[in-house]
Order: structure tokens, then sequence, then C-alpha cells
């Protein structure tokens, strides 16, 4: 940030705002984009409401640019965990922001969520193996692979039939303080 609050150049604005039910359609459409769906098992709409209502999830609406406007959405789950284990769950944004910073914005906001706000000791995902473009990002925010399953989910649609693999990742606690001790991460 630079010292008038606004962001430096190339660093995009974004913040997170709970879900309203109102919500919802928005969240459907985000997710069913035929762009998004090879690197995401949508839900119904009533597993959105879910996460919506069960203090366990945070569910959050992304905005972003100038005037904040809706640019995806973000779930959170585990976050009474007793183990004090968070998994980022779900990041789908709108393909009109793609390349723009949008996606490590968020992955920096969520992890300060988990670890300042939620006290998680092991924030983590999983990642479909043929979504390189976002491990790449989580591997450059300080996720390490932790392993995977193999041929896990189903591959349909757009002429495909057949399997892909999860990569699960996380960042421990002591990991993240690490990186904002090196100043890779916001304090």
């Amino acid at each position: 940030m630079s010292e008038e609050g606004l962001p430096e150049a190339g660093v995009q604005r974004v913040r997170l705002r709970p879900t309203l039910l109102s919500d919802l359609e928005f969240v459907i459409q985000v997710e069913t984009d035929s762009r998004n769906l090879p690197f995401i098992t949508p839900w119904e709409r009533m597993q959105h409401e879910g996460a919506v209502r069960i203090p366990d999830f945070r569910h959050f609406i992304v905005e972003a640019g100038l005037t904040y406007a809706a640019a995806g959405f973000v779930i959170l789950q585990g976050c009474r965990n007793q183990h004090r284990s968070v998994e980022l769950k779900r990041i789908v944004l709108r393909h009109d922001g793609q390349g723009q910073g949008l996606g490590r914005a968020c992955v920096r906001r969520l992890k300060q969520m988990a670890f300042r706000d939620l006290h998680a000791h092991r924030f983590w995902l999983d990642v479909k193996s043929l979504n390189t473009r976002a491990q790449t990002l989580y591997e450059s925010e300080g996720f390490v692979e932790e392993g995977r399953l193999r041929e896990s989910v189903r591959l349909t649609g757009n002429n495909a039939d057949g399997y892909d693999s999860l990569i699960v990742m996380s960042l421990l606690d002591r990991e993240y303080q690490a990186r904002v001790a090196l100043g890779l991460e916001a304090n």
C-alpha cells in the first residue's frame, strides 16, 4: 500500500464480505461458468445455503477494483475445527479479472483470516492436478504439497470422460509466521 492507503501499481484492491442468501444466484452463475467447471466440482444451491448458515463455514463474496464490484466467491471450512485445521474449500473468480492479481490477493486475505482471526494451526486445500496455474500460485504463497489423491475426481463434460487427481497442499502457522518475519506477508 502507498502512504495514502491506496494500492500500489499492480496490486489488486480486494475485500471479502459475508455472502448473503440474495448473493447465491451470482455464486451459482460464477461457479457454473464453463471456464470454471474443469477446475471445481460445483455445489447445489442448498449446499451453498448451508455454508452461509453453518458457523463452521465462512462463505464470502470477493469484491474488487475501484468500485468493489462482485468478482467471485470463496469458502472456508473447519473454522471451528478442534484441531485448528482450516480448509480453503473453494475459490472461484470471474474470468474477466484473471491475470490481474485477484487470486493472489484473495489467497493472502484468506491466509491472514485463517491464521490471525481463526487461529489456525494448519491452513490447507486440495487442487486438481490439471489446474497448474492455481498450483503455481499456492506454491508461491508458501503452501507445501502433502500428497496426491490419485484419480479421485471424475471429469465429465466437453467430451471428457476420465479422472483427475487432487493435490493436497498446506501451510502451517509457524511457516506463515516465518513468511511474515521475512516480509513476505502483510502484518
